[in-house]
């Protein structure tokens, strides 16, 4: 099997599925809160009030942070109603972005998520279907604990079975197991992964990034997907 490098990915024909999350509302039934299982607002509104109720709070202002946030209009939409009490960055791989003007503390960025750093912590990061399209998950899964704010949570789509090993095979039960010790909790039913900063420095995930299959076909959602392949180091 031909595997695919990161740049090769990237100008795939799938990696550039508008279906999935391009134009995904806040709320409704096709929103981030049904997608996630969390409602943002509600999230962002109870941490920027219990920041605003701690006088020896550093950081005032709620962060939240959405990559692959597609034309952004979730963010549109939170930005809009939190106004200057939340600060909202979203990451995606082209400029599609809704809307001519955005709000002051709203910003929108053009880049992979597999390189991409961001320069302070956040309170909440979110990811949308958009891992299904990224070759090293597991990379970008390994770096994301480290843009947590102390009490931060990340909540994303995320499929195992799209984690492969050298012979093909899923990774399966080992890979839930590093991922537990990571610190993350996987909900195989929902497809939905979570981690909370805290507790101290875990171990990263031991495996080794080859290369990803565009060519994998649908996951779960009924859309093509990418299939990632790691050698296990364990």
């Amino acid at each position: 099997m031909r595997l695919l490098d990161g740049e090769s990915l990237e100008r795939s024909a799938v990696v550039a599925n508008r279906t999935m999350n391009r134009e995904r509302g806040l709320v409704g039934s096709g929103g981030y809160g049904r997608a996630l299982g969390l409602d943002v607002l509600d999230f962002l509104r109870t941490r920027s009030s219990t920041r605003s109720s701690t006088r020896l709070s550093t950081r005032p202002v709620v962060r939240w942070l959405d990559l692959c946030c597609g034309e952004a209009r979730a963010l549109l939409e939170a930005s809009h109603v939190l106004g200057d009490d939340a600060e909202i960055v979203g990451v995606d791989l082209v400029d599609f972005f809704a809307g001519p003007s955005r709000p002051p503390r709203l910003r929108l960025i053009t880049a992979s998520i597999t390189t991409w750093e961001p320069d302070e912590p956040f309170d909440l990061i979110t990811c949308v279907h958009g891992l299904h399209y990224v070759g090293d998950k597991l990379g970008v899964l390994s770096r994301i604990p480290g843009w947590l704010a102390d009490d931060g949570m990340f909540v994303g789509d995320f499929d195992t079975r799209c984690i492969r090993l050298e012979d093909g095979s899923q990774a399966g039960r080992r890979l839930t197991a590093a991922l537990r010790a990571s610190g993350f909790a996987y909900d195989s039913r929902h497809h939905r992964i979570t981690r909370r900063r805290g507790g101290g420095d875990l171990p990263g995930l031991p495996y080794q990034y080859l290369g990803s299959d565009d060519a994998a076909g649908p996951n779960y959602t009924g859309q093509p997907a990418v299939d990632s392949y790691y050698s296990y180091l364990g």
